[in-house]
């Protein structure tokens, strides 16, 4: 049976774990190449040397999502190495403080915007002609529910969030009429290390872990997928899918 990613070139952030690490994992399992993007180099060979020993195909590209010269040269490293890009997915992203607004650090307040917010945005630039050379070219963008609710203590994540999934409606109406398709999941409460310390009180057995939703992501970056600018509810999905 086809793979439903064969022959695709797929870039996915943060992959060395937890939700990014559940996807590549899918991804190379449906035939996707993969370029691996993170600061941790060793983590991400590790996942490198697991997806080959499977019989995949995946490349490290170390980068430091909050020096924008660094997000800079891994984009150029990409171009360098593949004549179109298939697949984004934007995963790392930074928790920042969990305070009070009115007391909120705002070393931590720009730290949270550089990595979630600034360096997405350069790589929709930077890899944009990637994109529109890929005849179905797929980007999905991971937000979170607190983007457009109020909740205490959330602070830089839910605002970042927030300024992220206004960037990809932006991004919509300006690549219409290209074959470019962007969407944003919301993965709701996750086993992740990131979950553990937004809710250490809670029992990480008593939520999903990320493997359960990462065919979502292969859903999404499938050529035949035409979604379009929608906010996705991973949970929401789950129980549609029975």
């Amino acid at each position: 049976m086809a793979r439903k990613l064969e022959n695709r070139t797929a870039l996915i952030t943060g992959a060395n774990r937890g939700i990014g690490l559940a996807i590549a994992r899918e991804n190379a399992q449906q035939g996707a190449k993969l370029l691996l993007a993170g600061r941790n180099e060793a983590a991400l060979e590790r996942v490198r040397a697991e997806i080959a020993a499977a019989g995949g195909e995946a490349r490290v590209l170390p980068v430091d999502l909050e020096d924008a010269d660094s997000v800079r040269r891994m984009a150029a490293a990409v171009r360098k190495a593949v004549p179109r890009l298939d697949i984004f997915v934007a995963n790392a992203a930074s928790l920042g403080a969990r305070v009070p607004l009115v007391r909120y650090p705002l070393d931590t307040w720009n730290q949270t915007f550089k990595i979630n917010v600034n360096a997405n945005l350069i790589l929709l630039g930077e890899l944009d002609a990637l994109f529109k050379a890929s005849d179905s070219a797929r980007i999905i963008m991971l937000s979170a529910n607190v983007a457009t609710q109020g909740k205490a203590t959330t602070g830089s994540y839910a605002v970042s969030k927030a300024a992220l999934e206004a960037i990809v409606r932006i991004y919509v109406v300006e690549s219409a009429g290209t074959p470019i398709r962007v969407n944003i999941v919301s993965p709701g409460p996750t086993r992740t290390e990131m979950r553990a310390r937004a809710a250490p009180t809670e029992d990480p057995m008593t939520i999903k872990a990320p493997e359960d939703i990462a065919a979502l992501f292969v859903e999404l970056a499938m050529p035949a997928c035409q979604r379009q600018g929608e906010f996705i509810n991973a949970d929401d999905w789950l129980k549609k899918r029975g």
